[in-house]
C-alpha cells in the first residue's frame, strides 16, 4: 500500500480492501564458478521461494556485498518476511537478524537446485575442460539458462 498517496487523499476517497497476508519465505545462496582462469571468479547469487523452490531473483557478479545488494534489491517487491542463508558475512551485514535465519537445515532446495545448475551447466561444474573465455559470454549462457528453465521465457 502506498502510505504517502493514501494520506494525500480525504477520507470519504479512501477504500481499503483487506487481504490476507502471507508471509514469503526465501533461500539465498551463492554458487562459485569461474571465466578463462580460476583466478578471475564469477559468483551466481540466486533467491528461491522456500516453500515452492522456484526461482525469485539471480544476479551475476563478484563475491561482494555489492552483488548481495543488488540481489536484495531484486527481492524487494516480494516482501520477503524471512531468509535463509548459510554464513556468507555479506548476509549477516545486510539482513536484518530478526529476519535471517542461518543454517543448512533450511537451504536444501536451493543446494539442490545449485547441484541440478552444475550438471546441467558445464561452466558451472568445478573440474572441467568447458570454460568460458569472456564475462560476457559466462553470463549470457547462465541467464539464458536460467530465464528459459526457471521462468519459462522462450529467448
Amino acid at each position: 500500500m502506498n502510505e504517502t498517496k493514501l494520506a494525500e487523499l480525504e477520507p470519504s476517497q479512501t477504500i481499503i480492501k483487506l487481504c490476507q497476508w502471507q508471509d514469503i519465505e526465501a533461500e539465498a545462496d551463492e554458487m562459485w564458478s569461474f571465466v578463462q582462469s580460476k583466478a578471475q571468479q564469477r559468483w551466481l547469487w540466486h533467491a528461491i521461494d522456500h516453500q515452492s523452490g522456484a526461482t525469485l531473483a539471480y544476479v551475476l557478479a563478484s563475491h561482494q556485498d555489492d552483488a548481495f545488494l543488488q540481489l536484495k534489491s531484486l527481492l524487494e517487491p516480494f516482501g520477503i518476511m524471512q531468509f535463509y542463508t548459510d554464513g556468507w558475512g555479506a548476509y549477516e551485514r545486510h539482513l536484518d537478524p530478526s529476519l535471517h535465519t542461518v543454517g543448512k537445515r533450511n537451504t536444501q532446495k536451493i543446494e539442490r537446485k545449485h547441484l541440478t545448475l552444475r550438471t546441467r551447466i558445464k561452466r558451472l561444474a568445478r573440474k572441467t575442460i568447458c570454460f568460458s573465455k569472456s564475462i560476457l559470454m559466462h553470463d549470457v549462457v547462465i541467464g539464458l539458462f536460467i530465464n528459459r528453465f526457471e521462468f519459462g521465457l522462450n529467448i
